[in-house]
């Protein structure tokens, strides 16, 4: 029996950050962050790690770990998350 995958499908706004939850933050490609620094991504607040090379559309990619809840580290284009204005 075949099942279909679309329950399980995500849409291009489950993975883009609000950026009405942070009003008067930035992106990261407007403003780089540092390392240690605490941006907004999907998740909530997440340190950045490391900062590697750039992504598809020019950002760079960050490595991140989430403050409020355990998780393993991921990625993110720097363009997909908010930094506090400096």
């Amino acid at each position: 029996m075949l099942h279909s995958n679309s329950a399980r499908r995500l849409k291009p706004t489950d993975v883009q950050v609000d950026r009405s939850v942070k009003p008067g933050w930035e992106t990261g490609a407007a403003r780089l962050p540092r390392l240690g620094e605490c941006v907004y991504c999907t998740e909530g607040l997440a340190e950045v790690v490391r900062l590697l090379g750039k992504t598809g559309d020019g950002s760079r990619l960050l490595e991140l770990r989430l403050i409020e809840r355990s998780a393993g580290p991921f990625f993110a284009a720097a363009s997909n998350v908010l930094v506090e204005p400096a």
